[in-house]
């Protein structure tokens, strides 16, 4: 246990920051996490002796299964969870349009794929290795069945980056996807009982071969069905166990059952995930089970990708025969996948472009792959080198095709010939006269829709992007610059603005009570407490937004708007500041609201603005002093200008209390008879006292 305890922890740490790394080169984070696992899995790193860990931190388990049992089933738990959350956030509406393409995608993949593997196997076989074998041989068959498989894990996170997942090549991929799988999975028992029916009679029983598909068939098409008829049932049942978290939980654990069930039904795991998740997309809790899955899914995801790239022996790609079988084996899986996907989509509204995303989208080998080959490798129907092979395959396909995917999900046209339009959908748009003020009426219209009894989700990290659902009832809004915009169907048009009529209502009356006298100098005076005590390291924590450059000891201007420009030039002569016009008109916006000029001769204009990329900070100092419109109706000789980006975090508001602490009247007044960048940056770091420049100014 001590070890799994430490692998994980190591996997975890070596997940994220290839995931980071790739992620900073452009590439999909998924191909870091699965390379992660190749560097430090048992044929590389993992099995390097260090002390106290003699056979390495990631020993190699058996040579037929290099990772324990303990670790891939925390894999295969990762693998329901991923799938779990991919059915969760399938569109369910658009999942049935595109049902038809799907189920031809995924057909036609398995079908292609199937032929061209086994007859492949056959090819190589013979010429490379020498051996004599014919379509129906154990070995061909198995490799038919291992070229069918697809992972749509991978596909579904690089869909996901992209934001891809409900677009028509998204959604038919994922449909295609499932059907491809289960039809992997059929044909694997398949042909299974066809190795088992020859090897016992010395024939084919195609009669219980038939049995067996039937029955596969049968239970992934009835559990399709009755989770998608009882969706708000399902739903309802969970709502009984009220916290938010303890129904995602719930939802999670009824997933893990009929994963397992369809695993003893000698059906993947996975499949039986992703038909739950597929089952409550339908209910009105989906975005809340996803919300608070999300820590779950962001522990376990990068384990089942690194432990993927663990099963990766690169040593067996330096074999002449075994790289040039793989090489050659991998080109006709790919030929195979994207002819035998994207061709059918051309029949369904498809174009070039659509056909190709589609195609490509199937193309990644993983979880399956590995285990159909385990599972040939176990029994002896698949030989170490062909074992070999298909790991090269997989290594490929699956290192491969998340760029493909990508650049082609990168470009702009359209892959349908026909553009479908969702005509239930109504789009509603308010415009206001600041971006602060639909921010505010959007965090308004959260509340209101929660005391309503809706579901509230935020369905983006990034932006300001919520899903409201109750009962049938779906609503999304996103805040858009300074407006807010719905889609809704039709019937929600009058609730929408109805809403929208009361939140303003609710504004006004606010914004009527703002217009009582409010002691704004009151609680001004308050910032510079001298109870919060500055102290060293708060003087040194300014210096980190501030250098000798960005600090002008003697201010020429003798108004409020020529000082804010004065030190705005000196931001924009330093490279600090990008747009001049934009930052001044930030400043003086916050002005107008309140004056920054503060106690002891000193003023804080600040404001926030993406004319900076972070927090920037000027320091000036005037001799003579300007009118800056001072609480204490005093002129100010300090000045400190701050900008923070609006799009980005900047710890603005700390900083402007710990300037307002620092900056008391002594050390104003040290300040003011500095002469030099030099002494005045020294003061400000604390490496001076003010005492001395205050004694020597004396003297």
């Amino acid at each position: 246990m001590m070890m799994l305890v430490i692998q994980l922890g190591i996997i975890l740490f070596a997940a994220k920051l290839m995931g980071m790394l790739f992620t900073k080169m452009r590439l999909p984070r998924v191909l870091g996490e699965l390379v992660s696992g190749i560097i430090i899995g048992p044929y590389l790193l993992g099995s390097i002796s260090l002390p106290g860990f003699r056979d390495g931190v990631f020993p190699i388990f058996t040579q037929s299964f290099p990772v324990t049992p303990e670790l891939y089933g925390i894999c295969s738990v990762a693998a329901v969870v991923l799938l779990f959350m991919v059915g969760l956030e399938t569109d369910i509406q658009m999942f049935m349009r595109y049902s038809i393409a799907g189920s031809l995608v995924g057909i036609g993949g398995v079908l292609v794929s199937f032929v061209v593997g086994d007859f492949a196997a056959v090819f190589f076989q013979n010429t490379v290795l020498g051996l004599d074998v014919s379509f129906q041989s154990p070995s061909c068959l198995f490799m038919g069945v291992i070229s069918t498989a697809t992972s749509v894990g991978i596909t579904a996170r690089v869909l996901a980056e992209k934001r891809k997942l409900d677009s028509p090549e998204g959604v038919t991929i994922l449909s295609g996807a499932v059907v491809d799988d289960v039809l992997g999975i059929i044909l694997l028992a398949v042909v299974m009982g066809a190795i088992s029916s020859a090897e016992a009679t010395g024939g084919m029983n195609w009669a219980a071969v038939g049995m067996v598909a039937v029955k596969a068939v049968g239970i992934w098409l009835g559990a399709t069905l009755i989770g998608l008829v009882a969706s708000h049932q399902i739903s309802n049942l969970l709502k009984t166990f009220k916290d938010g978290s303890s129904i995602a939980v719930m939802a999670l654990g009824l997933a893990l059952v009929l994963a397992g069930l369809f695993e003893e039904a000698k059906l993947a795991m996975i499949v039986g995930a992703y038909v739950m998740g597929l089952s409550l997309s339908r209910s009105d809790i989906n975005r809340l089970v996803l919300e608070r899955l999300d820590p779950v899914q962001t522990f376990l995801v990068p384990v089942f990708f690194s432990v993927m790239g663990m099963m990766v022996d690169v040593r067996l790609m330096f074999s002449p025969e075994i790289l040039f079988l793989g090489l050659g084996f991998s080109a006709l899986a790919v030929v195979a996948k994207v002819l035998g996907c994207g061709l059918p989509a051309l029949f369904c509204n498809f174009n070039i472009i659509g056909a190709l995303r589609i195609g490509c989208g199937m193309l990644p080998r993983g979880e399956v792959t590995l285990i159909i080959a385990g599972v040939g490798l176990a029994s002896g129907h698949l030989s170490r080198e062909l074992f070999g092979v298909v790991v090269l395959m997989t290594l490929l396909t699956t290192l491969v095709a998340p760029v493909i995917i990508g650049v082609l999900f990168d470009k702009p046209k359209s892959g349908l010939v026909k553009a479908v339009e969702d005509e239930r959908k109504t789009r509603l748009s308010f415009a206001f006269p600041s971006g602060g003020i639909a921010d505010l009426l959007l965090n308004k219209l959260r509340a209101a829709f929660s005391s309503e009894g809706f579901f509230v989700h935020s369905i983006s990290r990034t932006g300001h992007m919520y899903q409201v659902r109750k009962d049938d009832v779906v609503i999304g809004f996103i805040l858009d610059g300074n407006e807010i915009v719905f889609e809704c169907a039709q019937s929600d048009v009058s609730f929408i603005n109805t809403a929208m009529c009361e939140v303003l209502a609710e504004l006004e009356i606010t914004a009527r009570e703002l217009r009582k006298p409010v002691d704004s100098n009151s609680i001004s005076s308050k910032i510079q407490d001298p109870c919060a005590g500055p102290g060293k390291g708060k003087r040194g924590s300014i210096t980190r937004y501030i250098t000798e450059k960005t600090i002008e000891p003697n201010l020429k201007s003798t108004t409020k708007p020529e000082i804010i420009c004065e030190l705005l030039g000196v931001l924009k002569k330093s490279g600090l500041l990008k747009d001049v016009d934009a930052a001044k008109k930030a400043v003086m916006l916050r002005e107008e609201g309140m004056s920054t000029g503060m106690q002891h001769g000193i003023a804080i204009p600040h404001g926030r603005t993406d004319a900076v990329k972070h927090l920037v900070t000027v320091i000036g100092v005037s001799r003579d002093g300007v009118d800056f419109d001072a609480i204490d109706g005093e002129l100010s000789y300090v000045f400190v200008l701050s900008l923070s980006p609006v799009s980005a975090a900047a710890p603005h508001m700390r900083y402007m209390s710990i300037i307002s602490q620092v900056l008391d009247q002594p050390m104003c007044q040290a300040l003011r008879v500095c002469k030099s960048r030099k002494d005045m940056f020294k003061l400000l770091s604390g490496e001076l006292s003010p005492d001395i420049f205050l004694s020597a100014s004396e003297r």
